[in-house]
């Protein structure tokens, strides 16, 4: 990547990207079984009908690779998504 100027950039980017598709493919960001599934599931149906699950996945692990490069220089990658406030 590019260096710690551009990571709020680039994961910006990334994330609205994610947040589209999974959207796309009624991927609950919020429940990690279905982000773990989506990472490790491949279905063998044709690609024209899998493209946005894949184009997701390969989203999710660049995100991951971008969190592992800020860990390495010693930076704390903000969430994908905001935690959740409970009101009182």
């Amino acid at each position: 990547m590019s260096g710690y100027e551009h990571y709020s950039e680039e994961l910006a980017s990334l994330d609205h990207e994610i947040m589209h598709y999974a959207a796309v493919c009624a991927v609950d960001l919020r429940n990690r079984g279905e982000i773990d599934a989506c990472l490790r599931v491949h279905h063998d149906s044709d690609w024209i009908h899998d493209k946005a699950r894949e184009t997701l996945r390969g989203l999710l692990v660049l995100r991951i690779k971008v969190e592992e490069e800020m860990i390495t220089a010693g930076h704390k990658p903000p969430p994908l998504l905001p935690p959740i406030v409970e009101a009182d």
